[in-house]
């Protein structure tokens, strides 16, 4: 397998976009362009976690996907997060710079589809929890004036053709509107730290929460979405994809969605490959690998 990292901007050197191409397997002619597949690791926009990186990238790159992890801008960086690093966060965290990061990313990939046989109207991008705001972020915005101005790049260029959003937070009102006595208990402090991420400040308005909230934005040009979730998931409630599922209804766009009784919030491939603990092994969760192969199929040629 060939492996690339590649730093997207100058100015920012922690942007970087790792590909993950298995070498061709010899045979009588060329063989047929494959669809990609970008990763969006979570981490509350704080970090970019490894979890949900690399392993997820091996997994569908032995399904047939030529496999992408876009480290884009978060605020204390790599994980695990340093002393030094929490003591100097990133000053380019706040979006619109996440999103530039992503239509970069998948700029970047097209431009390379020939030299990495990759079929450039088959490009998906798969988020986990606020790796999944960022991927239903750019399935919404792809086509926004300042991301293809930023780029300088027409609509084809930007434009994400699948979307799989796992544990996704997408709902930034739902978010805080939902939350019992206890979740604020738990995760009020949590929350403040994410959107200092986002915002800039520990608190938004009401109009600042609604812009960073894909699913107000789903639209004819939103793409094909498979989403997955737990209902025991008390960080980023399930709540968040049925959300997003219900404008994708509305719209007609066609989608999928998950939702598993057992399992707490950032299962990645919830088997041995990405636990830390056994909370992290869910057998019935750990179907949405081959549940979202599968749906690729119905719009991707994998063969």
């Amino acid at each position: 397998m060939h492996i690339e990292t590649i730093q997207l901007w100058e100015e920012h050197p922690q942007v970087t976009l790792t590909a993950y191409i298995p070498y061709e397997v010899a045979q009588e002619g060329p063989s047929r362009p494959k669809p990609a597949l970008l990763i969006l690791p979570g981490g509350g926009y704080l970090y970019t976690s490894d979890r949900e990186a690399e392993p997820v990238a091996l997994r569908f790159a032995s399904l047939g996907y030529r496999t992408f992890v876009l480290h884009y801008n978060t605020y204390y960086g790599a994980a695990p997060v340093t002393a030094e690093q929490q003591n100097n966060p990133n000053p380019h965290v706040k979006f619109p710079q996440p999103l530039y990061d992503a239509a970069k990313a998948i700029v970047t990939i097209r431009n390379r589809a020939e030299e990495w046989n990759i079929a450039s109207d088959q490009i998906a991008v798969a988020g986990f929890s606020a790796g999944g705001h960022l991927a239903a972020s750019i399935g919404v915005h792809w086509n926004r004036a300042d991301v293809l101005d930023k780029l300088g790049v027409n609509q084809e260029a930007t434009k994400p053709n699948a979307l799989i959003l796992g544990y996704a937070l997408i709902d930034n009102q739902l978010a805080l509107q939902w939350m019992t006595e206890e979740d604020k208990e738990k995760f009020t402090g949590l929350y403040g730290e994410i959107f200092k991420a986002m915002f800039g400040e520990k608190e938004a308005t009401a109009e600042e929460l609604k812009q960073l909230t894909p699913s107000h934005y789903v639209g004819a040009h939103t793409p094909p979405t498979f989403l997955w979730h737990t209902s025991e998931d008390d960080l980023v409630l399930s709540a968040h994809s049925y959300s997003f599922a219900l404008e994708l209804s509305k719209h007609r766009i066609p989608h999928e969605l998950h939702v598993f009784e057992k399992g707490g919030h950032g299962l990645s491939l919830a088997d041995a490959t990405t636990s830390t603990h056994a909370g992290h092994i869910n057998g019935a969760a750990s179907q949405w690998v081959e549940l979202a192969h599968h749906w690729l199929q119905l719009h991707f040629t994998t063969e």
